[in-house]
């Protein structure tokens, strides 16, 4: 049986998108494994809808309330992979802070985070997908300007 996940890629404005680091993504280093860095993400509960489970995951891993960010609308990527032998996928939403400088709370779930411009944000961000996927966000907001 595949395990399904949701999560959001927040990520704060700096100035106007006149350049590419004028956007910064939120990764939060895990505190089990190889202590990977992702965006907040975790596994749908039953009776849970997607977008639920990616709310209350980023509450919970990193202190934000929905009503801190606003989900962009035409933005939606799945992933496919294995997780420990076991077929995965994982929903994204992409997120954009209201307040750049509100604070994150990390859960024990983490040990780390980052607001990371997008070259940064690949190379701490080890999976090709994870990489594709915030490559991808990035292109969404440069399209939007």
């Amino acid at each position: 049986m595949s395990v399904r996940a949701c999560g959001l890629i927040i990520f704060r404005k700096l100035r106007e998108l006149s350049s590419a680091s004028a956007i910064e993504f939120l990764l939060l280093q895990t505190s089990y494994g190889s202590h990977h860095w992702t965006p907040p993400k975790g596994h749908v509960d039953p009776g849970e809808d997607d977008l639920q489970t990616a709310l209350r995951e980023t509450k919970e891993e990193a202190g934000l309330d929905a009503s801190q960010f606003t989900i962009l609308d035409g933005f939606r990527k799945e992933l496919n992979y294995t997780a420990n032998g076991k077929p995965k996928t994982v929903v994204y939403w992409l997120a954009e802070m209201k307040d750049s400088n509100a604070e994150i709370k990390l859960s024990s779930e983490h040990i780390a985070f980052r607001w990371l411009s997008l070259g940064e944000a690949c190379k701490l961000a080890e999976f090709l997908d994870m990489q594709s996927t915030l490559k991808e966000a990035h292109q969404f907001l440069c399209s939007k300007v």
